[in-house]
C-alpha cells in the first residue's frame, strides 16, 4: 500500500507507510420492513418519483448467460495495520506481553507502589525462560505489606474488554529465589471507580524459571473497557516475570486464538479465500523484518516478535499456523504469499545465488502448509499441533512488486516460478508488478492489481476491465481495493463506489478470479489506527460495520454462477448494476446501485423469469456521501429486507438516491 505522493504505475493505487446473513436463503437477515419508494405501481409514478425522468429499459434474460461467474471470487486481505492483529483479531489482551524494549523502555508496563510500598523495575538481560525470550522483567521490591502492596500494571491495547459472567484464561513465566515474596494477586480493575472486576492468587515457587496459569472470572459486572490490569506482591522480595499472557474466550475455543466478534463479522461477508500474511507485512521495512515464517511458528516461548511495517512491534503470536487456523475456521482456503526478495526501503536481493535462500524459504513454507507428515516441514506442523495438511491452489510471489525500482522483479519471479513450478507443478502462480509484457512469458497465472480511490474516482473506473482480452494472458486477482474519503471507516459514498466497483467485478468475472478489499481492520481508539479507510472498525471491547461492510456481505452473499445477458440504457451516469444467476436454485440476482441524488426509474424486462411473484429486496440507503456509522452510533445505515410483490416479466421499478439495493427474484 502506497502513500499517495508515490509514483505508480496506471490505475494502480497502493499502500506503503510515509517517509505508506444470509435471510433464509439469500441475503442478511437484519431487519424488516417496507422499504420507501421500492416500488411503483405504474412507470408515471416512477417518473413522478425522479422528478419526471423518464425510466431507463433494463432487459435482462436468464435464460442467456454470457460468462462463468468465479466461485472465489470475494475473498478476505488483512496485514498488521491499524492493530489489526495485535490488539486486534489476536485475542491476546495485554500489550507487550514480552517485555520489548526500546526508547521508551518497556511501555506501556508501570510500576504499581500503594501506601509505603517501594519497588523497582528493571529489564534484566541475563535471564529468560528460553534463548530467544532470554531477558526479563526484573521487580525489586523493598517494602511491601497487604495493605501497601507493590507490583505491576498494563493498561492493555486501549483499555481491557470485559463482560459480565466470563472466564478469562491467564498465564505468565516467573522465577523467583525465595518464597517470602509471597504470592502473585492478579486484579482487573476499573479505571474510573477503582472497583476490583475480577480477581485470584498465583503461588510461585523458588527455583528455575516455570510457567504458570491463573484465571479471572467475572460476575454481573456492567460490560466495559475502561479497566487495567495488575501484578502485584504484599512482600519485599524479587520476582522475574516474562510471557504475561491474558486471552478472553476465543473463537471457537481455539487455544491462542481469535476474537470472536471480530471473526463472526467475516464469516458474515462469506469469503472465499485468504491473502496471507499479507501486503507490506509479508514484505517488512528491510528483509530482515519481512514476514519470516520459520521464526512464527512452533511455542510461543521461541518466537521473538519482529518490527512490523507501521511503525508498531509484531508479538508473531499471530503466526503462519494462526493464519492457515484462521482459514480453517472460517471455512476459507489461504492464498499463500511468499516473500520474493524486495522490502519496503528498496532493498531487493539480486537473483541468482543471493536469491536461492529465500527461494528454499518458500518451498519449506508450502511444504509446511501442505506436506504430509512424511516430509520435514509436514511432521513440523504435526508437531505444532495439526497434523492434516491445508488445502492450497494459488500462490503469490511477492507483493507490490511494481515499486521495485531496480526493475529485478521479472528475474526475481522468473527463479521463484522455476522452482515452485518444478516442485508443486499443481499450484497457480500470481504475480505483483502488473508488468503485462512479460507477464504470459514467465508463466504467471494471475495478475494482483491494486486500486484505492475516491468515490468519483471509482465509480469511473467501472468499464476498465469490460473490453480487455480474455485470452492469451493471466487472469485478474484485485489484490487490494477501496473506495476511500471516510475515516476511520468508510462512509455511505465510499459504500456507493465500492458498490459499482463491485458490479464491475461480477461483469467481469470470467477474467477477475478474486478480490479482497483492503484493510480489512481498524483499531479506532485514539493512536491505534496508521491508515484509513478501513472496512471494520473495532476497540477492546465491541465492533462495528461499516456501510462499505455491509455492502461487501450483500454482494458476496447474493451472488451466482453465471452472469445474465442484460442491457440497459437510458440510466443516470451514476447508476449501476450487475445480474448473476444461481443456476442450482434458480434465482436471478440482481444489484442496483443509484449513487445519484435523484431516483432512478426502471422499465425492467425479464426473460426466464416465473411470472406473477415475488422477490426479496435488501436496501443499504444513506442520506449523504458522508452519512456513515462509528463505533458509538454503529447501526445509522444498516441492510433493510422487505418482499415486493412483481407482477411479471416487465414491471416498473424506482431505486432511491444514494441506495444500494440487491434483489432476488426466482426465475425457471
Amino acid at each position: 500500500m502506497l502513500n499517495p505522493d508515490c509514483t505508480q504505475p496506471p490505475l494502480q493505487h497502493s499502500r506503503t507507510r510515509p517517509g505508506r446473513l444470509r435471510p433464509a436463503k439469500h441475503g442478511l437477515k437484519l431487519g424488516f420492513g417496507v422499504v420507501a419508494l421500492l416500488l411503483a405501481s405504474a412507470a408515471s409514478s416512477n417518473s413522478a418519483q425522479a422528478g419526471g425522468q423518464a425510466p431507463a429499459q433494463l432487459t435482462i434474460d436468464t435464460t442467456k448467460i454470457v460468462s462463468p461467474v468465479s466461485p472465489t471470487l470475494y475473498g478476505l486481505m488483512t496485514e498488521e495495520i491499524n492493530h489489526s492483529y495485535d490488539g486486534g483479531l489476536y485475542a491476546e489482551m495485554i500489550q507487550n506481553r514480552a517485555f520489548h524494549s526500546d526508547w521508551e523502555g518497556a511501555a506501556p508496563w508501570d510500576l504499581v507502589r500503594r501506601g509505603d510500598a517501594a519497588a523497582s523495575k528493571q529489564l534484566d538481560t541475563s535471564t529468560g525462560p528460553s534463548k530467544v525470550l532470554s531477558y526479563s522483567m526484573k521487580l525489586s521490591v523493598t517494602a511491601a505489606s497487604p495493605t501497601s502492596e507493590a507490583g505491576l500494571t498494563n493498561p492493555g491495547y486501549w483499555g481491557y474488554g470485559m463482560r459480565p459472567n466470563t472466564t478469562y484464561s491467564g498465564s505468565f513465566y516467573a522465577h523467583v529465589e525465595n518464597p517470602e515474596i509471597g504470592p502473585i494477586t492478579v486484579r482487573m480493575i476499573s479505571n474510573a471507580t477503582g472497583a476490583v472486576q475480577a480477581q485470584t492468587q498465583v503461588t510461585v515457587k523458588p527455583g528455575p524459571w516455570a510457567r504458570y496459569e491463573y484465571k479471572l472470572s467475572t460476575s454481573k459486572i456492567q460490560p466495559s473497557i475502561a479497566n487495567h490490569l495488575e501484578f502485584t506482591v504484599a512482600h519485599p522480595g524479587t520476582l522475574w516475570l516474562q510471557l504475561v499472557s491474558l486471552m478472553p474466550p476465543t473463537f471457537h475455543d481455539r487455544p491462542n486464538g481469535n476474537r470472536p466478534d471480530l471473526m463472526e463479522r467475516m464469516a458474515a461477508m462469506h469469503p472465499k479465500f485468504l491473502r496471507l500474511p499479507g501486503g507490506n507485512y509479508l514484505e517488512g521495512m528491510t528483509p530482515e523484518n519481512r514476514f519470516d515464517w520459520k521464526k512464527t511458528i512452533g511455542p510461543l516461548l521461541d518466537r521473538a516478535g519482529h518490527r512490523g511495517p507501521w511503525f508498531y512491534w509484531s508479538t508473531d503470536g499471530f503466526g503462519l499456523l494462526e493464519f492457515l487456523e484462521w482459514c480453517e475456521d472460517l471455512k476459507v482456503e489461504p492464498v499463500l504469499a511468499v516473500y520474493a526478495g524486495y522490502s519496503l526501503d528498496g532493498t531487493h536481493i539480486t537473483p541468482g545465488k543471493d536469491l536461492e535462500p529465500y527461494v528454499e524459504s518458500a518451498l519449506d513454507e508450502i511444504e509446511y502448509v501442505t506436506g504430509d507428515t512424511s516430509t520435514k516441514w509436514g511432521a513440523e506442523r504435526a508437531r505444532d499441533g495439526h497434523p492434516a495438511p491445508f488445502p492450497l491452489h494459488y500462490i503469490e510471489v511477492g507483493n507490490e512488486d511494481y515499486l521495485d525500482g531496480s526493475g529485478s522483479y521479472p528475474a526475481r519471479y522468473a527463479q521463484f516460478a522455476e522452482a515452485l513450478h518444478k516442485r508443486y507443478p499443481q499450484y497457480k502462480l500470481i504475480s505483483t508488478d502488473g508488468n503485462s509484457e512479460y507477464l504470459t512469458k514467465v508463466n504467471s497465472d494471475v495478475s494482483d492489481e491494486h486500486y484505492y480511490k475516491s468515490p468519483a474516482d471509482m465509480m469511473d473506473l467501472v468499464h476498465h476491465y469490460d473490453t480487455m482480452p480474455r485470452t492469451g494472458g493471466p487472469k485478474i486477482f484485485v489484490g487490494e481495493w477501496a473506495t476511500r474519503s471516510g475515516s476511520p471507516t468508510p462512509n455511505f459514498g465510499d459504500a456507493l463506489g465500492d458498490a459499482a466497483w463491485m458490479t464491475s467485478m461480477e461483469r467481469n468475472s470470467d477474467l477477475i478470479v478474486m478480490a479482497s478489499y483492503a484493510p480489512l481492520l481498524v483499531n479506532v481508539s485514539p493512536g491505534g489506527m496508521e491508515w484509513p479507510t478501513d472496512l471494520i472498525g473495532f476497540n477492546a471491547g465491541t465492533t462495528y460495520a461499516s456501510p462499505s461492510y455491509w455492502a461487501q456481505c450483500l454482494f458476496a452473499g447474493h451472488l451466482g454462477d453465471g452472469t445474465a445477458k442484460s442491457a440497459i440504457s437510458g440510466e443516470n451516469p451514476r447508476f449501476f448494476y450487475s445480474a448473476t444467476v444461481s443456476s442450482a436454485e434458480k434465482v436471478l440476482h440482481l444489484k442496483l446501485v443509484n449513487a445519484s441524488n435523484v431516483a432512478q426509474p426502471l422499465s425492467l424486462n425479464l426473460a426466464g423469469a416465473n411470472g406473477p411473484a415475488s422477490a426479496t429486496v435488501i436496501s443499504l440507503h444513506g442520506a449523504t456521501f458522508e452519512a456513515t456509522n462509528s463505533i458509538s452510533d454503529p447501526d445509522t445505515i444498516h441492510p433493510i429486507e422487505s418482499t415486493i410483490p412483481v407482477p411479471g416479466s416487465a414491471w416498473p421499478y424506482t431505486v432511491p438516491a444514494l441506495t444500494i439495493e440487491v434483489i432476488d427474484l426466482p426465475i425457471q
